[in-house]
């Protein structure tokens, strides 16, 4: 069977990064999606369209077809106050390099990366991971199937259903604005890898009040 729109596919990749491996999916745990519901980045499903099981792929995601160039409205200085819990600042968290999630001006949940620990404030970098950068996806497509009518419903991991709101505590919950549009990262993201996540192919659209801060929606 083909790939095509509504197939469920199963995949396995590597990731690099200038000759870095960023990101594995091997055959112990592979990954699934379901083709066209834009649970991956664009140009990972326009590569596999059309394959069929067995179909091995190797292909690059410039900055410009993905996550674009690093923006300077997305690194924001905050106080130290911002990364209290229960009224004591987890100094722990404040490490340059560190991922920690924080909420953005709509509510939602975004990881930022610390780039600079000053004496009074801490200085965050929410563009995305992989922003600058270009992604080398290496690996194979190992299943295909049609999805049933409940998997298009509620998902393939039920993740078109309605969800428990989910609130990070490890920052206290204080906000902060990013950019025009009230995101964090102004574009797509996933989690993965050393650097706080980020290859996988896996993405989201971002709009306003939305931002970058998701995986695979398993609940």
């Amino acid at each position: 069977m083909k790939i095509t729109k509504n197939s469920v596919v199963e995949v396995i990749y590597e990731v690099t990064v200038d000759g870095q491996v960023v990101d594995t999916v091997s055959k112990d745990a592979p990954l699934d999606y379901i083709q066209g519901m834009g649970m991956l980045i664009p140009k990972f499903e326009e590569e596999v369209e059309g394959h069929e099981p067995g179909y091995e792929f190797d292909f690059i995601v410039k900055p410009e077809d993905e996550y674009g160039e690093p923006d300077p409205k997305n690194i924001v200085e905050l106080p130290k106050s911002a990364f209290t819990v229960n009224g004591v600042l987890r100094d722990d968290l404040l490490v340059e390099g560190n991922f920690i999630p924080m909420f953005n001006s709509a509510n939602q949940v975004c990881q930022g990366k610390v780039a600079e620990v000053k004496d009074e404030t801490v200085v965050m970098d929410f563009n995305h991971p992989m922003a600058g950068k270009t992604m080398n996806f290496k690996g194979q497509v190992l299943t295909v199937r049609e999805a049933t009518e409940k998997e298009l419903t509620e998902g393939l991991h039920g993740e078109f259903l309605p969800q428990e709101e989910h609130h990070c505590h490890c920052c206290g919950g204080h906000g902060h604005e990013h950019g025009e549009e009230g995101g964090c990262c102004g574009g797509h993201h996933h989690e993965h890898g050393e650097e706080g996540g980020c290859c996988g192919g896996h993405h989201h659209e971002h709009g306003e009040g939305e931002c970058c801060c998701g995986h695979h929606h398993e609940n």
